[in-house]
């Protein structure tokens, strides 16, 4: 196969696993150098690691608006394509990391429910990513098909993200009943489990008491990176049409996807410790997917279909996901002053 030839989804296939060949070493340094001894990993560390991943996307989105070459086939106008391309990305990127925020009260009560110490947290949600990368992947491309053959799909995409961001400003969020999971049931009926947490394994070799054989057993670490992937999928159900409604390149779809993620992941232990100090943001989060859902129909119905509205440019929801995220942030934040004394 000539790789330089060959193409998926508009772009190369060197494209796509150049890509995927960077975030490969990026989590290889990440567990195999600087966190390669289990240990508590502290706000402040948590902080610098999510910097990090935040620098790398931001040099991303300056590699998008300057060398990236879109494939005119996603994009509404044939002018400006870079310009788009990048409006886009950073939308897109900022779009999932606030939905991705729900994650992480999901996975603070996965761990208090398994009692995963938290020296070994960072292991599970390390390996949590692997199966993110590959799970979006595959989500992705699924919807990356319907779109760009089925455009009117788009306008289930925004009735479901405004159905979804009502619910949420009536009280409705992402639940997770761990007691009664029919994941969690079906791992525990098919394999042999241990309630013991002794290291770092997902799995350990011990006597089993009926057979008095040596067998192997998962442990409570391997059943929360079941429960922490089966949430993300969960919450790529909101996502995926989420962002499919910013942009339908599928690149940019994927790279924003993945580094919203990565930097999820590192800001967990920054977070996880002050996740009452931002009681209000999904009300900004439920705004958001009201408002992308509007602009499908704004842009694809009233003006493209009918021309009975001026196309909104892509930078408009730029700066309304901005606006309402930052402004949630800071009510919050406000709101909460008493809590952080």
């Amino acid at each position: 196969m000539d790789l330089v030839a060959s193409e998926f989804a508009g772009q190369p296939i060197w494209l796509w696993l150049s890509f995927l060949s960077v975030i490969g070493l990026l989590l290889w340094l990440d567990l195999g150098l600087i966190n390669k001894k289990d240990g508590v990993v502290s706000p402040a560390k948590s902080a610098l690691m999510w910097a990090g991943f935040a620098g790398l996307a931001v040099l991303f989105g300056l590699y998008v608006a300057f060398v990236y070459e879109p494939d005119p086939q996603y994009y509404l106008s044939p002018v400006n394509l870079n310009q788009q391309a990048v409006v886009q990305y950073f939308t897109g990127y900022l779009l999932e990391t606030a939905l991705a925020f729900d994650n992480i009260f999901v996975i603070s009560l996965i761990f208090t429910y398994f009692a995963v110490p938290a020296a070994y947290q960072h292991r599970v949600l390390f390996w949590g990513i692997i199966g993110a990368i590959v799970f979006r992947a595959v989500f992705i491309s699924a919807g990356a098909a319907v779109v760009n053959n089925w455009t009117w799909v788009l306008y289930f995409f925004a009735a479901f993200l405004i159905w979804t961001g009502w619910r949420m400003l009536g009280g409705a969020s992402h639940e997770m009943k761990l007691e009664d999971n029919a994941v969690l049931k079906f791992v525990r009926r098919h394999m042999k489990v241990t309630d013991r947490i002794d290291n770092h394994n997902f799995f350990v070799k011990q006597d089993d008491a009926k057979t008095g054989r040596l067998a192997t057993f998962a442990t409570p670490l391997f059943l929360a990176l079941i429960m922490v992937e089966a949430a993300d999928i969960v919450f790529a159900v909101d996502s995926v049409p989420a962002i499919f409604a910013v942009t339908r390149d599928p690149f940019i779809v994927y790279t924003s996807n993945i580094f919203a993620i990565l930097g999820l992941r590192s800001m967990y232990f920054m977070l996880a410790a002050a996740v009452e100090r931002f009681a209000y943001l999904k009300y900004g989060l439920s705004l958001v997917l009201v408002l992308i859902g509007v602009k499908i129909i704004w842009n694809f119905g009233l003006s493209k279909e009918l021309g009975w509205a001026p196309y909104l440019e892509p930078h408009w929801a730029l700066i309304g996901t901005l606006t309402l995220i930052g402004g949630a942030i800071l009510y919050s934040l406000y709101r909460t002053r008493n809590v952080a004394r």
